[in-house]
């Protein structure tokens, strides 16, 4: 029977309009393209007085909605402007719309995107709201001075060894407590290798001793000496810029927390090894800043790393629709770039920053030993290699992250031993199933 014809109607796609009153707006950095349907596009500048006026255009043309793209950090203060304004805006991937033909200007880049918004085709960006993008800002830079004392201590070390002095090779860091107080007394000009260790040796394993003394023993040059001493002022420097940081946090932290419900239970803090902030209460603000979900109940997060992922998530993850909605957008969700027998590569995603706190969590968890994640890391090493390893246990800590701050649903270890017993019986089961399928019979031994 011949197959019937589909008419020339049913054949075409018919795309509605879902938003109305939009403006389409491109950005560069002196100055922005504003397309309004049925007018020309207009030209504003991206001081100040241009952003008043363009707000004050497009209220009068009635515009309500507002589609824009991320150019590097040129939208964040017309973002923040219009955003007070009261305008609906929506933030996109300049990737979306790049490959449109016929699109040579500015001009047609503004109504473009005008365009696409109106039929709903542009998907926008999670921004979250502003005490958090303010958060977010402190926790950034707070990093950024932790990576640039890092290169100053990287300084130090380096012209320890250029003098043949191993001291950072006998001791835990060079900026530890008898680290500092070693490197502060040569600075003064001690370079007696037995006084130097009578001046931290409350502070070193006495077993080291004989280590240290030979650590010390080296070539004392000015010109490096120099170098250390200013690598270490920089060092110091950047410490109290971390403090200063600090500061500014627990000032929002206790703005954003004042009117939460207090914690009906807090359990005891994590440790936190390194880098910890200098926060009266940390513990107890950041269980009540998550209503008292504790997400150091979380193998891997502690109180710092907790606060990393809240500054780049926000507490309210209502706007992903499921977990995997979630570890999509932190680009841990397993991907397929196939069309027929080809398989494409290249439009393998990125993690994001949120998505690279996740990664390194999910490497310290995996270099433990006593936890049901460190077990499933070890696993899927073993099995397909350590990227893919870190990119499965991330995704898991994801998951249980978004679990608890969505749903309530705590975490709870279950232990290596459980872990591999369960793991054991699900092998069990489909060695099992198999033998069944193929008429064969299995016989424990």
């Amino acid at each position: 029977m011949a197959k019937k014809s589909i008419s020339a109607k049913a054949q075409q796609a018919v795309l509605k309009k879902i938003n109305y009153n939009v403006s389409g707006i491109d950005i560069s950095s002196e100055e922005m393209f504003i397309a309004v349907i049925e007018k020309e596009v207009r030209k504003f500048s991206t001081f100040t007085f241009g952003l008043k006026q363009a707000s004050d255009y497009l209220k009068a043309e009635k515009i309500e909605k507002i589609v824009m793209e991320a150019t590097g950090i040129y939208w964040i203060p017309i973002y923040e402007h219009f955003e007070k304004e009261g305008f609906v805006i929506c933030l996109v991937n300049g990737a979306h719309a790049k490959n449109v033909p016929g699109r040579k200007t500015d001009v047609l880049d503004s109504e473009w995107l005008r365009e696409l918004h109106t039929f709903g085709l542009l998907r926008g960006s999670f921004i979250p709201r502003q005490d958090i993008r303010e958060l977010r800002y402190y926790v950034r830079l707070r990093d950024d001075h932790i990576s640039m004392a890092a290169t100053h201590i990287n300084l130090i070390q380096k012209n320890l060894d250029m003098m043949n002095i191993k001291l950072h090779k006998v001791i835990e860091s060079v900026t530890s407590k008898s680290g500092l107080l070693i490197v502060n007394a040569i600075l003064e000009g001690e370079r007696d290798a037995g006084k130097l260790w009578d001046s931290c040796k409350d502070y070193i394993d006495s077993k080291k001793k004989a280590e240290v003394i030979l650590s010390l023993q080296g070539s004392y040059s000015p010109e490096y000496l120099f170098g250390i001493k200013q690598a270490l002022g920089m060092w110091h420097q950047y410490q109290v810029l971390q403090e200063q940081c600090d500061k500014e946090i627990q000032r929002l932290l206790n703005s954003m927390t004042k009117e939460l419900p207090a914690p009906k239970e807090i359990q005891p803090a994590k440790q936190i090894k390194r880098n910890a902030p200098e926060i009266e209460g940390f513990h107890n603000l950041m269980t009540k800043l998550t209503l008292g979900n504790d997400t150091t109940a979380i193998a891997g997060i502690n109180d710092y790393s907790a606060l990393k992922i809240i500054a780049e998530t926000g507490t309210d993850l209502c706007c992903f629709k499921n977990e995997k909605f979630f570890t999509s957008w932190l680009g841990l969700a397993p991907s397929v770039h196939q069309s027929a027998k080809k398989n494409n590569k290249k439009g393998r995603r990125h993690c994001n920053r949120a998505g690279m706190i996740f990664r390194h969590l999910a490497v310290n968890v995996g270099n433990g030993k006593h936890t049901a994640l460190s077990s499933f890391y070890k696993r899927i090493r073993s099995k397909s290699g350590k990227m893919v390893a870190i990119k499965a246990t991330a995704r898991k800590i994801a998951v249980y992250f978004y679990n608890l701050m969505t749903k309530g649903i705590a975490f709870v270890e279950e232990g290596i031993k459980r872990y591999e017993a369960r793991y054991l019986q699900q092998q069990e089961k489909f060695l099992l199933h198999k033998a069944s399928e193929m008429g064969y019979k299995l016989v424990k031994s």
